[in-house]
């Protein structure tokens, strides 16, 4: 067994997997990946299974520090700058720190997650069927908080296995696609001011919800309404008129009405979104919201044979400081060699 070492992390950051499911009915949080096909991809690179924990990073960044061996990491999602021991490497490839080698991550750059899957999985006790992290719930292992510096992880110690890298396919973009309602009766002409308008995220935000900032959505017939369940991306409406877009860390059911559901295929785009950043919703059917989620189930079932060894090549320096490659010189100092050469 080898040792990863959480140097520096800052917050927002915490193991997560697929989630926790098969019990929301008696209230259980699912908590899991804010973005799932940057999870998936992750654990593709290091051979894990699909939806094994990894480690979340927020939008600050950290540093990981291998000990009692070499460890085998996988870095996907928001890019930002990365080195191991002032080398730069890459995002969605997998790369191995030797013993006291340091893997250190700036600022999100593009996106606010990124996730770092570790060769063999994160070691942990189970909790409802899964390792992720709900701080409020007191769930997740190996703790039930966020990471911190000084945390220690029991880590696989690196199988030397030829480091790989992933094809995947381009970024959507455009407004976040939603499916309106299901209480969308409540709120009358303000449905299109919702569809309309351009909103951010809040900073106050985090993975229970994301709260959105733009115009005052109004009820109709006021905002309590009898609780009922909810989903990940369901767009609840306070009585203050500020729509809450509910996270992975979201209470199973709740009381306030819900304008529209961001569509499953969108939500790791929409998670993914930075505080402050304008966007726009867009309206679509039901169809096209279960034909998205498909192709993107699909997606993620595939990405395994996306995945192929780096190409890599050694630097013979001998051979190069050997070889004429300025080809036919000119002397600056010798006149009779460039002016012969500006005659020709």
């Amino acid at each position: 067994m080898s040792r990863l070492v959480v140097t520096t992390i800052g917050p927002a950051s915490s193991v997560q997997d697929g989630g926790r499911f098969g019990a929301q009915r008696y209230g259980l949080v699912p908590s899991g990946a804010m973005d799932l096909l940057a999870l998936v991809t992750a654990n593709c690179l290091v051979g894990n299974a699909s939806f094994a924990a990894a480690i979340e990073i927020g939008p600050l960044g950290a540093v990981f520090t291998a000990r009692e061996g070499a460890v085998r990491v996988a870095l996907a999602g928001a890019g930002r700058g990365a080195d191991i021991a002032g080398r730069a490497v890459a995002f969605n490839s997998s790369m191995t720190l030797a013993d006291g080698e340091s893997l250190t991550l700036g600022f999100a750059k593009a996106g606010t997650f990124s996730y770092l899957a570790i060769e063999g999985g994160v070691q942990g006790e189970p909790m409802f069927g899964s390792l992720s992290v709900n701080a409020r719930a007191g769930l997740g292992s190996p703790w039930p908080r966020p990471l911190q510096a000084g945390d220690t992880l029991e880590v696989a110690a690196a199988s030397g296995a030829a480091e790989r890298g992933i094809d995947l396919p381009a970024a959507g973009n455009g407004p976040i696609r939603v499916v309106m309602g299901p209480q969308d009766d409540e709120f009358g002409d303000a449905t299109t001011l919702f569809l309309h308008s351009d909103w951010k995220i809040s900073a106050t935000s985090d993975r229970m919800g994301y709260r959105l900032e733009g115009p005052v959505i109004k009820h109709l017939h006021g905002h309590n309404i009898v609780s009922d369940g909810t989903v990940n991306g369901s767009i609840q409406v306070p009585g203050n008129g500020a729509p809450i877009v509910l996270m992975p860390d979201r209470g199973t059911s709740g009381g306030y009405p819900k304008i529209a559901t961001v569509i499953t295929a969108d939500f790791r785009r929409f998670a993914q979104t930075p505080a402050g950043l304008g966007f726009r919703f867009r309206a679509v059917g039901m169809a096209e919201a279960q034909a998205e989620a498909r192709k993107f189930a699909e997606l993620l079932r595939t990405l395994p044979d996306r995945v192929a060894d780096l190409q890599t090549s050694v630097l013979d320096l001998d051979a190069l400081q050997s070889a004429n490659v300025a080809g036919a010189a000119i002397s600056a100092i010798d006149a009779g060699t460039w002016q012969s050469e500006l005659q020709d």
